[in-house]
């Protein structure tokens, strides 16, 4: 039930009112055209899940539903103009993160969540699921073993170096797409490490609205 803006159920409560606050500013930050209700809803919705299924399972240290406005779902939405379709492919997606947040804002591709871990791709089938996305599949699998028709674009978030981005994930990329990983700090070393037959298309850095942190953008395409 709801009281005063809180969703109360038998093991906490969760604020609601602030977190759609929260999203709504912080999107707009992003980009006005984000700013909607409805998808502030559902970015509500998802994270309300999150806490919930995150008392049991521990899918993120993050404990706190306002800190996870910043550092999940805003912070996943500054990699929306960097994903192009019709197919992408989310690799160690975690809690969900980025793909679900993606998968909200573009209803017109087709989204295939990656993990290795089962209690996270259940909770991530689960989240697909309440928020009626019928544009995602989810997949338990190491990105190595995973075998899928290319995807145009392929990224990852705080999973790997670049050059096991590389390793790991350059077979299941379509001729002209692209890997897109979000980094923190400038990745100087990783850069420099790219292997030979790609080259570094973008560096480019992007701001979470409400955190401090540094973050860049990188988007690898093949050489030539």
């Amino acid at each position: 039930m709801h009281r005063r803006g809180l969703l109360v159920s038998g093991r906490g409560a969760f604020p609601v009112a602030r977190v759609q606050a929260e999203l709504r500013q912080g999107l707009a930050g992003l980009d006005p055209a984000l700013n909607t209700a409805e998808l502030a809803t559902a970015l509500t919705e998802f994270l309300r899940e999150l806490q919930r299924w995150n008392r049991a399972y521990n899918l993120t240290a993050v404990r706190d539903p306002l800190a996870m406005v910043a550092r999940h779902v805003l912070d996943a939405c500054t990699v929306n103009p960097w994903v192009a379709g019709p197919r992408v492919l989310d690799v160690g997606t975690g809690a969900g993160v980025p793909g679900l947040p993606l998968a909200l804002l573009h209803p017109e591709l087709r989204f295939t969540l990656l993990d290795s871990n089962g209690k996270k791709t259940r909770f991530v089938t689960h989240a697909a699921a309440h928020l009626r996305l019928g544009n995602v599949d989810v997949v338990q699998a190491r990105v190595e073993d995973f075998a899928a028709e290319p995807f145009a674009t392929v990224v990852c978030r705080a999973f790997t170096t670049l050059a096991d981005f590389v390793g790991g994930a350059a077979h299941l990329l379509a001729a002209g797409g692209a890997l897109v990983a979000m980094k923190g700090r400038y990745p100087e070393a990783e850069l420099n490490a790219v292997p030979a037959g790609w080259r570094v298309a973008e560096c480019a850095p992007v701001q979470v609205p409400g955190l401090e942190s540094e973050r860049h953008i990188v988007v690898l395409r093949r050489a030539g």
